[in-house]
């Protein structure tokens, strides 16, 4: 073990203990869910790095998702012809890539991914799957069952897995709905998992296992960093309960997949929106920060970056270092977790792969925490949507979701980084993960 992995070990109860700094009742402190929230992730991390079979189900699990993808895009392929194509490729016709476009590449899999969810929720896989991840968090870490059924089905997709506690959601305390927040911003879907596979396969063959293993980390991360940040201070209804997920199963399974693609072309569309808007007003705010932090910088001398992602990025980087990076690369990851919170994590993956492409991260380890740290919804576009969402569900608690909202973001952030930290703690470049 080198010393980086002990100080991504110890990044581990740092990162814990900024977000108990946090906490709205410091004096109560479920020491189940820290015990089994560290518990988890450890010991199933310990098996994916460092147990050669659990590197291996890794693998078929990356297998598998590739092997899905790649049928994901014969529809991409018939509408958008060469366009379609990833880099470096040719069709049959002969036709060759222009090269990486996002639009036509890697965001129409969303359609696909929310059709094949649509059809695993008919089939009751995806129910069995919830149900069981919610089985461990109630059991092992006493909190409600439905914060942890919510919480389970952020592991496999996005806001819609409100939906599945949409009978409780009314009745839940302060606590639960900070959690489902968290949850939710701390995870990523399904349904999204596709497109950064494209985005990333390239330069991280394995990044499927990693990005599955990673979604799964961070379920227990975000239960860890809420409960830390809202300590259960009322008494929930489904205390200890073990609460099936509500849903409205379709006519047959043709229906399945009609409203799940349709879903998410809803999905695509609001990626679409939020990146234009979003990018768009990012680069007003960096022209206006720019031309007044350029007069200052004129004035006094200075050659400070004037961009809210390089003003951030001072912020990240002891984060950075906390979790294990490379002190050679960690500026590097500290940009892309800033790039993150301010303009989506889809950007800062696409700046990863450029990185991983131009060879620009001196240790390797480097570029896995960041893969890791950066699996989530912790932005300030994802913030609303989860607000706004779970509040259409349940109009009377949309003033405690907004109350709720910037802590949750704050806790999400701090689980994605603990998540980042679990994978330093066991990297060594040794696993078949790593093709080593």
């Amino acid at each position: 073990m080198s010393y980086l992995n002990l100080v991504s070990l110890g990044g581990l109860v740092f990162l814990a203990f900024v977000a108990w700094l946090f906490s709205s009742s410091k004096k109560i402190v479920n020491w189940k869910v820290v015990g089994w929230g560290f518990g988890l992730q450890l010991l199933l991390a310990f098996f994916i790095f460092l147990v050669p079979a659990g590197g291996r189900a890794l693998l078929a699990i990356n297998e598998v998702v590739v092997r899905v993808l790649d049928s994901a895009t014969a529809g991409i392929k018939f509408l958008f012809g060469p366009l379609a194509l990833p880099p470096g490729t040719s069709n049959e016709s002969g036709e060759t890539s222009p090269g990486f476009i996002l639009a036509f590449q890697a965001l129409p899999t969303v359609v696909f991914f929310a059709a094949l969810v649509g059809a695993l929720y008919y089939l009751k896989v995806m129910p069995f799957l919830i149900q069981l991840f919610a089985r461990v968090f109630t059991r092992l870490m006493r909190i409600s069952g439905a914060e942890s059924l919510c919480v389970s089905s952020n592991i496999f997709v996005g806001v819609e897995s409100s939906l599945v506690v949409r009978p409780y959601l009314s009745q839940m305390t302060s606590s639960e709905l900070a959690t489902i927040l968290t949850a939710g911003m701390a995870t990523i879907a399904s349904s999204v998992l596709s497109v950064y596979v494209m985005i990333l396969r390239a330069g991280l063959p394995t990044i499927a296992g990693h990005l599955v293993s990673a979604s799964i980390l961070s379920a227990p991360a975000a239960l860890l960093t809420a409960k830390l940040m809202f300590p259960e201070t009322e008494k929930p209804v489904t205390m200890g309960m073990e609460v099936k997920p509500y849903y409205e199963k379709e006519d047959n399974l043709i229906m399945a997949i009609i409203n799940g693609a349709q879903s998410g072309l809803k999905l695509l569309g609001g990626i679409v929106a939020l990146l234009l808007a979003f990018l768009g007003l990012l680069a007003l705010l960096d022209l206006v920060l720019g031309w007044l932090g350029g007069q200052l910088n004129h004035l006094l001398g200075w050659s400070f970056n004037w961009q809210v992602s390089g003003i951030l990025s001072y912020v990240f980087y002891p984060f950075a270092l906390i979790m294990g990076v490379s002190p050679q690369d960690a500026f590097l990851v500290a940009k892309l977790l800033a790039e993150r919170v301010v303009a989506t994590e889809l950007v800062s993956y696409q700046h990863l792969a450029g990185l991983l492409q131009a060879g620009a991260f001196h240790d390797p380890r480097s570029a896995i925490i960041a893969s890791y740290a950066l699996c989530g919804f912790a932005h300030v576009a994802s913030l609303a949507i989860f607000v706004g969402g779970i509040g259409a569900l349940a109009p009377g608690r949309l003033k405690d979701l907004s109350r709720l909202g910037l802590k949750a973001l704050l806790a999400a952030t701090l689980a994605c980084l603990i998540t980042g930290a679990v994978a330093g703690v066991f990297y060594t470049g040794s696993s078949v993960l790593f093709g080593r």
